[in-house]
């Protein structure tokens, strides 16, 4: 992260679509392979020479590669590499694998030699993207101000090709919730913090406790970024960088989180404020860095394995996925009482299903926005026996359907005029969708599932009032769809 005074700049992010240096090492499977003559710490790269340094000390080379003359083996033979323009010969090495897999156990690092592996480069055929800078800068959104990548993942960056990014939004009150989510998901995750005035102070300390008290996953994976309107500034002046409050001093590990603190009224409430949640969705999104992102609410548990699945489900290529239009990936939605733990897998969802300790996402509130179509053909059918993961259904948006989806920034983004109080904040895009022709492919294998408790309707004067006030606001705003996007005679803005 920059130390500079400058690394908070207003900086359109947009612009920061510079390549990523790539690893120069490269692990086959067979136990001998090739590597260029050069210096081993040029070879590897400097990122990954320091971790194996550190793990098997000074002599980790001598460990990891042991040079031998071509033999019977090789047949003699001499490898030229074009690179550069000039021609470099090559000498065969003979790597010790069990170093290589103790590197890679130990400090899940992905150490490669000469290139990418074949998954990879299949991957890159497959998935048309350019890999983007994550750097922390300071940007105008509306009236709003944010801070992107104010606290940025330390682990390696994934090409864009490599992961998908689960992006969320929230308030400091909801960051437990970051731990369960990244332990899961095993990948990159961008986190949009909501803090108005005094909730910047407590959102800093919880972004500070979970770095320095949770799990290391966070630091590797989890990237945070905060913003908050220009009316409701932090009481800091100036505001402190990211690497300076994670630097400010330990966390007392044994004292309570500070989202614990349940007496704490959040300074939006006692202000008034609404808690526009598209701001802080989009504002996650576009800090991604990788070509796929999940686009999820922070308390929304996802099943084990879904980057690995959902990328062996594209190398297959199958019709569906050729079908020349746009397209975004669902996933069923589902809630567990209070007292169980979240399924990991469909097998273990279905005999929750079953026994009547989990159901279909906000069954009791509003069924229709989140039942997937077709969801009794889904639950009849049962995991593969390799758990991969197909397209179980092709469909339209249509009614209150909200559907969560894997997608890509291509898609459009949320209607930020439109508040949480009020609901139907993903109607005005998912019209929009629906007026583009997308296609929803509902996954068979793959889910979320809200943080443990089933919801019940309470009823609430105060957000009825808001509700429908969200409602004249979403059909006010379907002129501007209309010229923007057009029209079509299947899509309906249905809010009540």
């Amino acid at each position: 992260m920059p130390d500079t005074a400058e690394s908070h700049e207003p900086t359109s992010l947009q612009d920061s679509n510079n390549f990523l240096p790539t690893t120069a090492v490269n692990l086959t499977s067979d136990s001998q392979t090739e590597i260029n003559e050069e210096p081993m710490d040029q070879t590897i790269g400097n990122q990954h020479g320091n971790i194996l340094k550190n793990l098997f000390g000074k002599n980790w080379k001598k460990q990891l590669c042991e040079s031998v003359e071509a033999d019977d083996d090789t047949g003699g033979e001499v490898e030229t590499i074009e690179e550069n323009g000039k021609s470099e010969n090559t000498k065969p090495v003979k790597v010790n694998k069990n170093i290589v897999e103790d590197a890679s156990e130990r400090e899940k690092v992905d150490v490669k030699l000469n290139g990418n592996s074949s998954r990879e480069r299949d991957l890159k055929k497959v998935i048309h993207c350019h890999d983007k800078d994550a750097r922390s800068l300071t940007e105008k959104r509306g009236n709003y101000w944010v801070l992107y990548n104010y606290v940025m993942a330390e682990g390696r960056r994934p090409h864009c090709w490599e992961s998908i990014t689960y992006t969320t939004h929230t308030e400091y009150t909801f960051l437990d919730n970051v731990e369960p989510v990244v332990e899961r998901w095993r990948g990159p995750v961008s986190v949009a913090v909501y803090a108005p005035g005094t909730d910047f102070n407590q959102t800093l300390d919880s972004i500070r406790y979970l770095r320095q008290c949770g799990s290391e996953l966070i630091r590797d994976f989890v990237s945070f970024h905060i913003y908050f309107p220009q009316e409701h500034m932090p009481k800091h002046r100036p505001i402190p960088h990211g690497d300076q409050i994670l630097q400010a001093g330990q966390t007392d590990c044994r004292m309570p989180a500070p989202w614990v603190n349940r007496t704490r009224v959040l300074y939006r409430k006692q202000n008034n404020l609404l808690y526009m949640v598209n701001v802080g969705r989009n504002i996650a999104r576009v800090a991604a860095t990788t070509h796929y992102i999940l686009s999820s609410d922070i308390e929304l548990y996802p099943s084990l394995g879904m980057i690995d699945q959902f990328f062996d489900m594209l190398l297959r290529q199958e019709p569906v996925l050729k079908r020349n239009k746009p397209k975004v990936f669902v996933l069923p939605l589902f809630e567990v009482n209070k007292t169980m733990q979240v399924p990991n897998n469909k097998d273990e969802l279905m005999k929750m299903m079953e026994n009547g300790t989990a159901v279909t996402f906000h069954k009791y509130v509003c069924d229709d926005c989140h039942r997937i179509p077709g969801f009794g053909n889904w639950s009849n059918t049962p995991a593969k026996a390799d758990n991969s993961l197909h397209v179980f259904h092709v469909a339209k948006r249509d009614g209150h359907w909200e559907p969560i989806y894997i997608g890509t920034n291509d898609e459009p983004f949320y209607e930020e005029r439109i508040s949480w109080e009020g609901t139907y904040d993903k109607f005005i895009q998912g019209y929009i969708m629906c007026v583009k022709e997308y296609e929803f492919l509902i996954l068979d294998n793959a889910f979320l599932v809200h943080r443990p408790g089933i919801k019940e309707i309470v009823k609430d004067p105060v957000k009825d009032k808001l509700v429908k006030i969200n409602n004249a606001l979403v059909y006010s705003i379907r002129p501007e769809i209309a010229v923007l996007y057009g029209s079509h005679q299947d899509c309906y803005l249905i809010t009540t």
